[in-house]
Formats: structure tokens, sequence, C-alpha cells
């Protein structure tokens, strides 16, 4: 069974993702896959600085995260630009991740992805679970993880999907301003009524 898990930045899908993987899922971080898509040497990484120009690049010639993060964020068209270059790579990587896990017995695996939908991985998925958190907790969770300012931490929010257009596509709503007991008896439920009798419950 393949588990989408999404929601937007800074929701607490890692959490999440952690609970799933001691109930004995594997978990695909796409978050990792796209960091190791543009490392230096891979495909992407040479069509991302081709465009973008040597402005991105650090001293060691890695992609500075954060000052490409801060074009994009701010501006649609470089979004788009940046997301057909990587997605397509980081899409073919996961399913093929899948396909290893799969062969080598792990009935379930969980991708996890704030753009799970965005992307069309929910089209590969048994199942999508989104993660929600009120906005206010949202943004500052994000301010003081990452220590963007107010203004960036807003622009990564609205370049993904609200969670009503996610709920959408979504079978499974995880409320995630409980607390870590509560969050983890409903997953606890969430994976017996899923997993191990194919139900689907609201939480």
């Amino acid at each position: 069974m393949i588990i989408g898990l999404t929601g937007g930045i800074a929701s607490g899908k890692s959490t999440i993702s952690l609970i799933l993987k001691e109930l004995g899922a594997y978990i695909i971080d796409v978050d990792e896959v796209g960091r190791n898509v543009v490392q230096k040497g891979e495909k992407a990484y040479n069509e991302i600085v081709q465009y973008f120009g040597d402005q991105i690049v650090m001293a060691n010639g890695e992609i500075n995260r954060k000052i490409l993060g801060r074009i994009v964020f701010s501006n649609e068209e470089e979004l788009k630009m940046l997301n057909s270059i990587t997605h397509p790579q980081i899409i073919a990587k996961v399913k093929e991740i899948i396909e290893q896990h799969r062969s080598n017995g792990n009935e379930v695996i969980v991708v996890d992805a704030a753009i799970l939908i965005e992307m069309g991985l929910n089209s590969i998925c048994d199942s999508v679970w989104l993660v929600t958190v009120d906005k206010k907790t949202q943004l500052q969770r994000l301010m003081e993880r990452d220590r963007f300012s107010y203004d960036d931490a807003q622009n990564r929010i609205n370049a993904q999907f609200s969670d009503d257009k996610k709920s959408q596509y979504s079978d499974v709503i995880i409320d995630n301003t409980k607390s870590l007991e509560e969050l983890k008896a409903c997953l606890k439920q969430l994976w017996d009524n899923t997993v191990k009798r194919g139900e689907v419950v609201d939480q």
C-alpha cells in the first residue's frame, strides 16, 4: 500500500512520518529526494545553474538553496521554471524507490511530500493523508524553524495549494494541533483501519 502524506510547509509532517515509521511504514522523504537531484553533477543541477546563473552557486559549487528559494518563491514564473526542471527528476526517482522497496517486501510505503498533489504524486498513491494546522501556527513554526522573515515565510506558504484545495484530493484529514499522545493514538487507529482493514476514517 502506498500512502501519500502531504500538508503545508511546517504543518508537522515529519513528526507524523516518524510515528508511521514506528508503526512499520517505509518513508520516502521527497524533500530529501529533491535535494539529491540538484546536487552538483546531476542533470537538474546543470539546468538550474544554466538558467538562474552563478548568483545561486556557493563557493563549493553546490546550489545555495536559500538564495534560490528567495528568487523562486517571490516570482511565480521563476518557480514554474524550477519545477519544470526538478519535478520530472524527483518523480522518476520516487517511482524507482517505490519499486525497489516493493520488491524488498515493504508492505506500506509513505510518500512524504508537502507538494504531493501539486506534483501529481497523489496519482500513484492508494490513499492520501493531509496534515492540517492553523495558519498562525504554521507561520510561526516556519519563521522559528528556518529563520525566515515574515515575507519569506508567507511566500513559501502561498506557493503551495491551500489546505482547502488539498482536502479535495485527500482521503484522510489529520488535525495536527493535538497533543503528541493524542496524535499517536489517532495515527494508530488510522493505521489499524486503513492498513490492516482497508477502511478509511477521518481524524
